[in-house]
């Protein structure tokens, strides 16, 4: 990637402090978007610092999370059984539409990103590529083009997405890769959603609570609106879920996610 793109090539850990301590007194992640990431790229020692940074702030904290080892062991088992049957379903699919991408944008169709789940640890998520090739790169020129009220981007008009990219979004198809996720264990079907590195970076203790059980595919917010939900509400529902997990909520949220895939509620 273009070292003009990266506010830093190597980050130490007082690269990684200071860029929390000037947020946390704009203020901005309370009360507008971010719209100037201080960090868009993380070498492995800066991402080993702030996972270790993660882990060790989650040591103090006070939410706990429901669910004991038999709901452990069930939603694990559910998870195997249902993505391997469902990549095995959507196998001929994504092959269709992984092809269209190619056509349309030559290139790898399938995308991956470093993201944090349960404790801070970092792993790879796939989803199928819906920006150009480059559209990493291209970070940091659209950065300011942020209308999420939060830490998350989101942008109704980015150009980097391509004309197969904004079917596929708006039908929530980009996400179907992520069943290998939960197939190897990186992922659940029910989960908070996986952050960026540049967004956890930002997080206040009270945000970095998302991160105390492991990252899923959907979860309430996914149900109540997806990208029209407020983040100061979205983090507030997560740690709903992990308060209140059990075997009922997760089959619930399960249906209430493909409703809301069908009908298309809040995906941009």
């Amino acid at each position: 990637m273009p070292d003009q793109n990266l506010n830093k090539t190597l980050l130490t850990e007082d690269d990684v402090t200071e860029a929390v301590l000037k947020k946390l007194k704009e203020g901005q992640q309370e009360s507008e978007g971010v719209t100037d990431y201080p960090i868009l790229e993380f070498d492995d020692h800066a991402l080993d610092l702030l996972c270790t940074g993660v882990h060790e702030t989650l040591l103090y904290s006070d939410v706990k999370a429901s669910g004991g080892k038999v709901y452990a062991f069930l939603k694990r088992l559910f998870d195997i059984i249902a993505s391997a049957l469902a990549l095995l379903v959507l196998l001929i699919p994504l092959g269709i539409v992984c092809l269209l991408i190619y056509i349309e944008d030559k290139g790898n169709p399938i995308f991956s990103q470093v993201r944090l789940t349960e404790d801070g640890r970092p792993f790879r998520m796939y989803k199928l590529r819906s920006m150009c090739m480059d559209a990493e790169a291209k970070f940091a020129q659209v950065q300011k083009e942020n209308k999420s009220d939060g830490l998350a981007f989101k942008s109704d008009d980015d150009p980097r997405i391509t004309k197969i990219g904004k079917f596929i979004r708006k039908t929530s198809i980009d996400e179907l890769p992520q069943f290998w996720n939960v197939l190897k264990g990186d992922m659940s079907l029910i989960g908070p959603r996986p952050p960026l590195p540049r967004e956890v970076v930002l997080y206040t203790p009270e945000q970095m609570n998302r991160l105390l059980v492991k990252g899923g595919l959907s979860c309430i917010c996914q149900t109540e609106g997806r990208s029209d939900m407020e983040f100061d509400k979205w983090v507030e529902s997560d740690i709903r879920y992990i308060k209140t997990r059990s075997i009922g909520l997760d089959i619930s949220l399960m249906f209430k996610t493909a409703a809301a895939v069908i009908m298309r509620k809040g995906a941009k």
